[in-house]
């Protein structure tokens, strides 16, 4: 969901908005796709992974397309459309990567990820070529465009296994006391991550257009300096997981992203607001990755019944934390005043993963240890397949 971010500027003075209500574009997008995800879990465990995304993927293009009409509440609905099949889309995707690769979930997912960002990164090119053309509705059709054929592709593929296994009511269950506790910490978890990228990536490019407003061109750009670091830090994480524990990998990561935000609060110019773009991009690259591969380890056979409320706070978050930005810049005149909102994210997931180290570092669900954020091997496969 990364289109909104480049064609902001671009909708916002189309539809004479203000930052508030751009930034109502955003959340409509998750807040829609919320209702997705609840019944993502739904349609997986009745139709299976394959028919889910099918659904999903039906959604999407009829959205993106009927946006390139009409007004702003036209729009509104529109993206709600796309949001939705998205909403579909990412548990089952999320979930189904997991369940293949139960050694090694946190790689495999980074490697998910780091191609659904080659799109991300690639958008805001494609979107200042149809700005340039004068034709904006050509992204939004070639998009929509993209999005058959993939569901073409998906349509003539098989899934192997594809029925979601049944749970005993025992293992559907919460049953320890601190998976309970832990249930609305990881749903804030999910929460702020996916809000603080959504603002980062939405909010980044209308940030440059104001501070260079000669270079709309280089201001449409932007975005993919952020969408470029984290596909490239999504890329690397594989390889840090080898050889270093996820919750070191996400606290230095965190730290950097900490760095980028920063650099943007305090930005005077296109040059750190691009370096703070890397920096964030890169910093939050394995946070959502690694925080989904460790939900077998926090929930352990309970990660099924949990995943709705988890994947839907992600989405909550995204759809809140934006429209928050929006209203705080538009309150506070500018904003450099929004993108505190996201840097406070970042904060709160550092001080998460530094306490989970701390705290969090050895607890026992169902007889299996968890030490500082690896599931012991002999026990994993049982956790990703109950």
């Amino acid at each position: 969901m990364t289109f909104l971010g480049p064609m902001l500027p671009s909708l916002s003075v189309r539809w004479s908005l203000n930052d508030t209500q751009s930034g109502s574009l955003i959340f409509a997008e998750f807040f829609s796709s919320l209702f997705g995800m609840l019944l993502s879990s739904l349609s997986v465990q009745r139709l299976g992974y394959r028919k889910t995304l099918i659904i999903g993927l039906a959604l999407m293009p009829l959205g993106v397309a009927l946006l390139a009409f009409g007004p702003w509440l036209w729009g509104l609905a529109c993206i709600c459309i796309f949001g939705i099949g998205y909403g579909i889309t990412t548990p089952a995707g999320n979930l189904r990567t997991a369940e293949i690769n139960p050694r090694r979930s946190a790689a495999a997912l980074s490697v998910i990820n780091a191609v659904w960002g080659i799109g991300a990164m690639g958008s805001p090119f494609l979107v200042d070529l149809a700005l340039r053309a004068h034709q904006p509705r050509l992204f939004f059709f070639g998009t929509a465009a993209s999005l058959v054929v993939l569901l073409g592709a998906l349509a003539l593929t098989r899934f192997v296994p594809d029925t979601h296994i049944e749970e005993s009511e025992s293992a559907g269950k919460v049953q320890n006391i601190w998976q309970i506790r832990i249930l609305p910490v990881i749903c804030g978890l999910f929460f702020v991550y996916v809000g603080s990228e959504t603002c980062f990536g939405n909010w980044v490019a209308m940030y440059a257009r104001r501070v260079a407003p000669a270079d709309h061109s280089f201001a449409t750009r932007m975005p993919a300096f952020f969408w470029g670091a984290l596909l490239a830090g999504r890329a690397l994480a594989p390889l840090a997981l080898k050889f270093t524990r996820e919750t070191s990998v996400a606290r230095i990561g965190l730290f950097l992203a900490l760095l980028g935000g920063v650099a943007l609060v305090v930005a005077r110019g296109t040059t750190l607001i691009a370096i703070g773009s890397l920096l964030a991009g890169v910093g939050l690259a394995s946070i959502y990755p690694i925080s989904v591969s460790l939900l077998a380890s926090w929930f352990g056979k309970a990660s099924r019944r949990v995943s709705g409320a988890v994947f839907g706070s992600g989405n909550v978050g995204g759809a809140l934390m934006p429209l928050m930005v929006g209203t705080v810049s538009t309150v506070a005149g500018g904003l450099r005043f929004g993108f505190l909102v996201p840097l406070a994210g970042v904060v709160f997931m550092l001080g998460f993963y530094s306490l989970e180290q701390a705290k969090i570092k050895t607890f026992t669900t169902e007889g299996t240890e968890f030490h500082g954020g690896r599931l012991a091997e002999e026990n994993l496969d049982d956790r990703m397949n109950p």
